[in-house]
């Protein structure tokens, strides 16, 4: 931290300058072997975000096969073990008001 801190607020334009002009020279040097590290690493990282789509979306298929096994219910019944662990109102379905129960 001391190098940038003398570099940048120390008024030595010197070294400044030795690594501005030593980073143009080193990189092209250095960027043919850059480039496919980061290529190699963007690819690792789409697959990892495939791969974890595609884990999530298996648990989400597994749990629509125990909600439609349990007719239901397990859902009604986790919606209002929710709304009492948060101390909020169960949640409304679509289309229902109060008006339209009468």
């Amino acid at each position: 931290m001391a190098l940038f801190d003398d570099v940048l607020g120390g008024g030595n334009w010197g070294a400044g300058l030795a690594i501005g002009v030593g980073a143009v020279v080193v990189l092209p040097l250095v960027s043919p072997i850059l480039r496919p590290v980061a290529k190699t690493a963007i690819k690792g990282g789409i697959l990892a975000y495939q791969g974890a789509a595609e884990l999530f979306e298996g648990i989400s298929d597994l749990v629509a096969e125990a909600v439609a096994e349990a007719g239901g219910e397990a859902t009604t019944q986790a919606l209002e073990g929710a709304a009492q662990a948060t101390g909020t109102a169960r949640p409304r379905r679509a289309g229902i008001t109060s008006e339209a129960r009468g």
